[in-house]
């Protein structure tokens, strides 16, 4: 991975149900970094959308991919550090969010739809029905190497998880 050896910004990616926000607050208690659910920047439209069962299209994403590339940009425009819980399914959903920077990383958690659904049944109180998993996994456009990227297995506990992704990053265990 070319680039800055230490990011200012990590986006834990995935499908619904993959444990982006469980990995990435868990990683932001770990580093001492700022972590924001991604989920908390979509306009009520999209929140009400999926809530009805209905997937989102590229026109609902553009503006809640776009507020969350902005908040990276005013985090790491000011030498801060944050971390962001976004499913980021698509490689162009990926550069809205870079916007040409070189100093954010993606952590791709990767899982069977098997194993995601199973967790998705279990899970209570989330807007994002269970039924919509197939569209996000028919959606999802795995990350390649160029796109600054970890991919993690998510059979892994979330201590194990978080300990591979430090240790690929070279961030240590020391809080920033």
């Amino acid at each position: 991975m070319a680039g800055v050896e230490a990011p200012c910004a990590l986006i834990v990616m995935g499908v619904s149900g993959s444990g982006k926000s469980t990995v990435a607050e868990a990683l932001g208690e770990r580093l001492g970094w700022r972590f924001e659910d991604g989920d908390s920047f979509h306009p009520a439209s999209n929140v009400e959308k999926m809530r009805a069962g209905h997937p989102l299209t590229d026109e609902d994403r553009w503006p809640w991919l776009n507020a969350i590339a902005d908040e990276i940009a005013q985090v790491c425009d000011k030498g801060g550090h944050i971390i962001i819980a976004c499913s980021a399914l698509k490689h162009t959903y990926r550069d809205v969010l870079l916007r040409g920077r070189d100093d954010v990383r993606f952590v791709f958690l990767k899982g069977t739809k098997e194993l995601i659904a199973e967790r998705l049944a279990q899970r209570k109180g989330h807007f994002m029905p269970p039924g919509l998993l197939t569209s996000q996994f028919d959606t999802l456009e795995p990350p390649e190497a160029g796109e600054h990227v970890i991919t993690v297995s998510i059979d892994e506990s979330v201590e194990a998880i978080v300990d591979g992704v430090v240790r690929q990053l070279k961030l240590g265990t020391a809080k920033r």
